[in-house]
């Protein structure tokens, strides 16, 4: 991956994590529920896409690593969430909720394995691809 993409991917996830601070900042409104578990599934979205973002961001020549940037972007994920969750503690009508940091861990690992899957089946693409025919 080139550094200009990974440089994309890293503005795109300090935009994001920026646009969850937002959300998660403004003041809690009773919403009817369309489903249950509608909050679940928009935390996982939300966070998916933050993890998708953040593993493109991690992606590139490492010499020397002692975690692989997957679960290395799993943890960077999870800990915003964390502190997403603590956040919410100081904004009046939410609180933190153990669930919703579930929801984010879940959907940041989806969408971090969502990005290594996409990549690795480029990379199969590419790997598999057979040679052109030599021409006499």
């Amino acid at each position: 991956m080139s550094n200009t993409l990974r440089k994309l991917f890293l503005i795109c996830a300090l935009g994001w994590a920026g646009v969850i601070f937002y959300l998660s900042h403004l003041p809690g409104v009773e919403v009817p529920p369309l489903f249950f578990g509608k909050d679940k599934l928009f935390h996982a979205i939300v966070f998916g896409i933050l993890g998708f973002f953040t593993v493109g961001a991690l992606n590139g020549p490492v010499h020397s690593q002692r975690i692989s940037r997957p679960w290395l972007a799993v943890l960077l994920v999870t800990a915003y969430g964390v502190l997403d969750e603590f956040h919410q503690h100081f904004v009046p009508g939410r609180t933190p909720d153990i669930y919703d940091l579930m929801a984010d861990a879940a959907g940041g690992l989806l969408g971090i394995w969502l990005f290594c899957a996409f990549a690795r089946s480029r990379l199969y693409v590419r790997i598999n691809r057979p040679e052109p025919a030599a021409s006499d």
